[in-house]
Formats: structure tokens, C-alpha cells, sequence
């Protein structure tokens, strides 16, 4: 990837803060919204979600997930050309007791401040992603697969 196609996947990542989460639901995908945080170096995703949420449940029992992000349809142009990214990874509590628990909670709360109050709550737990894999469309014929270093190298770009 080039440095323009770099800016273009820390710019998708770092400006949505909504996602498209696929989970194994009694083996059939199930998609549902959920937003989320990302760590500086742009290789981990967290979500602070209920364990009462279907999708949680989900992927509880079968950590495999995938998360779409993507550029918002303005109506402007050819949808087919819009920015996105699908990872696939493992979901994976984030304890309470984790020496970087309190850092990533921070993180989750200076993006999302109105969900202070959830922290509170008994159901919610914070859950790392790390991509696995990754596809990114940057636009028509712009397809890439991604490594974690790709990730690295967008979270260098500001």
C-alpha cells in the first residue's frame, strides 16, 4: 500500500465510529451496529458492549467476528466505490484486572463520553479486536489484503 491508500485507511478508521459486527449465531451470521474505539496504532478495536446483547452471546460462545467499516453513502456517486474495511478477528474480554484496562476504558470514553454511565453497569464488559485479517477498498480497483504492519503503518499517519 502506498502512503496515499495509508491515509485513506487511518482517515475511514479514525473518522466512523460506527460499525457493522458479524457474529456465528447457531452457525449462520448474524450482523448487527455497534460503535467502537481504536487503539493509536490502529491494531486493536475495542467495543464496550451488555453480555445480555445477542451478538455478545455470540460471540462468547464462538469468539470468531468480523467488523465492517465504511465510508458514508452521500448519494453523491457510485456507492461500489466507497471506502471500507472488513476485518476478521477474535473478540476478547478485557478485564477489569488488565494493566491496560483503564487506558483503553479512557480511549473508549474520550470518543464516546455519554457512555460513562454503562461502565457502571454489572452486563458490560470491554472487548478487544484484533484484525486477523483485512480486506480495504480504497475506491474502484483499489483492493488490498492487510497485515497488522498495515495497520501499523496508517496509525503512524496523522
Amino acid at each position: 500500500m502506498d502512503t496515499n491508500a495509508l491515509r485513506s485507511l487511518a482517515t475511514l478508521i479514525r473518522s466512523n465510529r460506527l460499525a457493522a459486527l458479524g457474529t456465528l449465531r447457531d452457525g449462520s451470521p448474524f450482523v448487527s451496529m455497534v460503535v467502537y474505539a481504536v487503539s493509536a496504532d490502529l491494531t486493536s478495536f475495542y467495543l464496550h458492549l451488555s453480555r445480555l446483547a445477542i451478538h455478545t452471546r455470540d460471540f462468547i460462545a464462538d469468539p470468531r467476528l468480523s467488523l465492517l467499516i465504511h465510508e458514508s453513502d452521500r448519494g453523491e456517486s457510485d456507492p461500489q466505490t466507497l471506502t471500507r474495511l472488513t476485518i476478521q478477528g477474535d473478540a476478547v474480554t478485557v478485564s477489569k484486572t488488565d494493566s491496560d484496562y483503564e487506558a483503553i476504558k479512557s480511549l473508549y470514553l474520550k470518543k464516546f463520553p455519554d457512555a460513562e454511565m454503562r461502565f457502571s453497569l454489572g452486563d458490560f464488559d470491554l472487548y478487544a479486536i484484533k484484525p486477523k485479517s483485512a480486506r480495504y477498498v480504497g475506491g474502484f480497483a483499489q483492493a488490498f489484503n492487510l497485515t497488522i504492519e498495515n495497520f501499523r503503518e496508517a496509525g503512524k499517519i496523522s
